[in-house]
């Protein structure tokens, strides 16, 4: 018996050696994404403008590249680097950024949107009306006081947000709390924006929920993928999130 013949063989993922190989990065990538958020929020409690100018625009690519290795879905690394796109378009301080910001997150949310139509879960009645009563009443008390540049805008973004907030659902607990913070973190800039009281270091909260809910809407995409039950997407089954 040859010396080769003699050793065990290791198995392999479900994608063979390159799937394995590429899993070797996750636990880095997830490390790496954790570290540049703590350093961002720390930057903002400590009102260090630089360090959130560097740490931010870090958190999406990190998280992307993490999601990727994991073996999940394109859609899902697109509505990350759409996110990139509007998070680097935010730090400018312009009516035109943030347009634009809001335009990249807007596609983000569409190809959310679109994954989570292939889950196999019915979308709750029930919480589609909570979504739109909270839509409806929060619109109203904060329209007198939007922009009137930023009405409509907002008004068009809020509705999709809303949609994939409720639909994320269907993916289970990790998507459904990352869809609801991320409602919660474009709210709180929409009261910043209307110049209603805000919440100490009101930077801190916003960005604190809103990486809280990108990182759980990329664990419900693949722990879904990782029960092989939930989405539907192609020859895509992930056997499982890990760190």
């Amino acid at each position: 018996m040859s010396d080769t013949a003699s050793r065990p063989v290791r198995p392999e993922g479900p994608g063979g050696p390159e799937r394995a190989g590429g899993v070797r990065f996750a636990r880095p990538l997830l490390v790496a994404f954790l570290l540049a958020a703590a350093v961002d929020l720390a930057g903002l409690l400590g009102g260090l403008d630089t360090v959130h100018l560097v740490a931010k625009p870090l958190l999406m690519p990190l998280l992307a590249a993490y999601a990727a290795v994991r073996g999940g879905p394109r859609l899902l690394i697109a509505a990350l680097l759409f996110g990139w796109g509007g998070d680097v378009f935010l730090l400018a301080d312009n009516d035109l950024a943030f347009l634009l910001g809001m335009g990249s997150f807007a596609v983000g949310h569409v190809c959310y949107l679109t994954l989570f139509g292939r889950g196999r879960a019915p979308a709750q009645v029930a919480t589609a009306i909570g979504y739109a009563v909270v839509l409806v009443v929060f619109l109203v008390l904060i329209w007198p006081d939007l922009p009137a540049g930023l009405r409509a805008p907002l008004t068009g973004y809020s509705l999709l947000l809303t949609a994939m907030a409720w639909r994320a659902g269907a993916l289970g607990r990790y998507a459904a709390a990352g869809g609801a913070l991320f409602l919660l973190s474009d709210a709180l800039i929409a009261t910043g924006i209307a110049e209603w009281p805000r919440l100490p270091v009101p930077d801190f909260w916003v960005m604190s929920t809103y990486i809280a809910a990108q990182f759980l809407l990329a664990l419900g995409v693949l722990t879904a993928g990782a029960r092989g039950t939930t989405v539907r997407t192609g020859a895509y089954r992930e056997p499982g999130i890990s760190t």
